[in-house]
């Protein structure tokens, strides 16, 4: 298949899958109740010691969890357990850190529990090649009209071999170990970049010209990192529900970036389907896209089977939500591609994809990093 059948055939199935949830919408639109969120409420940071920068980027990040790690969740924790895990480090480019402990002020208990799930189920997918399930169903993005055009351009590179989704004229979120493996922060942290893609014409090449010529990257200096307490020194496979952290750049960017929404039910999404695009290892120089649905989901992950490969954590995990009040099915970023993770369950390992559910204690401290205050803190 030439270059050009690819682009076509890859234009027709971004094109299918934007009409299919228009089209459901109009036939049943779903009503989502609005959705409370927490208000998280910061102390004075605390300084910190430098860091040293001697940890190894893992892009293949892979854990493992049981039953009960499965179930475990937000509602079964105690709140002074959980204020401490929300409680965040911050990283300067200079390597000075602080560290800020919070308190969340609500009325409503139930607020700070993710909403119900269903209970785990039996899956019919069985994996054939890791973190690749079957025959790859992942697709390059290539020419101006595809790599600059929205949600594609919300994916930008990290510097030290991961994704990050664009969710503020200033903020990437990406994930968590990419930056910190949970102990120290690793060698490329010290001068971080976010990398944005540029297309070959525009860096002065002729794409009929060269047809394979790849897109050339920008790179932009991060002043400031955050990661939640909750992933520092924690194990794998609790600290993977918190394997997030947001960067803010030296200069805004000019380019669209996608809102953050708290994760709703699989039930709630556009064809029980989950998008990202991410610069897999495997694919050199190319924005990999991909989609799936949602196979299980526990009160903070998401576990799916889109392809993927070391590259591509960090991806801005985005879905088709309902807006009650413009009436049409919005994309919002509601998770963080973060790995691979073994389950054990009834004495049976499955293997899934895992993304990092963005639940409103979550919204509200990503959120906080966006604002600098807690005003602004509600799903928009």
């Amino acid at each position: 298949m030439t270059p050009h059948e690819i682009t076509i055939l890859t234009h027709l199935l971004l094109l299918f899958q934007d009409l299919l949830p228009l089209t459901l919408s109009l036939l049943q639109p779903p009503h989502n109740p609005p959705m409370h969120v927490p208000t998280l409420v910061p102390h004075t940071p605390t300084p910190l010691t430098r860091s040293r920068f001697s940890a190894e980027a893992q892009l293949d990040f892979t854990t493992h969890c049981n039953y009960s790690c499965f179930h475990r969740g937000e509602q079964e924790e105690p709140r002074e357990k959980l204020m401490d895990k929300l409680a965040f480090e911050t990283l300067y480019a200079d390597g000075f850190r602080t560290l800020t402990t919070v308190e969340v002020e609500d009325d409503n208990d139930d607020a700070l529990h993710p909403t119900h799930l269903p209970p785990w189920t039996r899956v019919k997918h069985r994996r054939m090649k890791r973190q690749i399930y079957g025959a790859d169903g992942r697709f390059n993005i290539q020419g101006d009209n595809f790599l600059l055009d929205y949600p594609f351009s919300t994916a930008v590179r990290i510097s030290t071999g991961c994704t990050g989704v664009l969710v503020s004229q200033q903020h990437v979120l990406t994930a968590a170990h990419c930056v910190h493996d949970g102990k120290d922060y690793v060698h490329g942290a010290r001068k971080l970049r976010v990398g944005f893609l540029i297309p070959p014409s525009i860096n002065g090449t002729k794409t009929g010209l060269i047809p394979n010529k790849k897109p050339l990257v920008r790179w932009v200096r991060v002043k400031r990192t955050r990661v939640p307490k909750g992933w520092i020194q924690g194990p794998q496979e609790v600290s993977m529900d918190f394997d997030y952290a947001l960067l803010e750049l030296r200069w805004p960017h000019r380019r669209p970036f996608m809102r953050l929404w708290v994760a709703p039910s699989s039930d709630n999404l556009a064809g029980n389907r989950i998008h990202f695009s991410g610069f897999d290892s495997d694919r050199p120089g190319e924005l990999v896209y991909r989609f799936c649905p949602v196979e299980e989901e526990s009160s903070d992950l998401i576990y799916q089977h889109c392809d993927a490969r070391p590259g591509a954590s960090g991806s801005g995990v985005y879905g088709r939500v309902w807006d009650n009040t413009l009436e049409r099915w919005e994309r919002k970023v509601i998770g963080i591609f973060s790995g691979h993770q073994w389950l054990e369950i009834d004495g049976e390992n499955r293997d899934y994809n895992v993304a990092v559910r963005i639940t409103p204690l979550k919204f509200a401290q990503i959120c906080y990093w966006l604002h600098g205050n807690r005003l602004d803190c509600t799903p928009d």
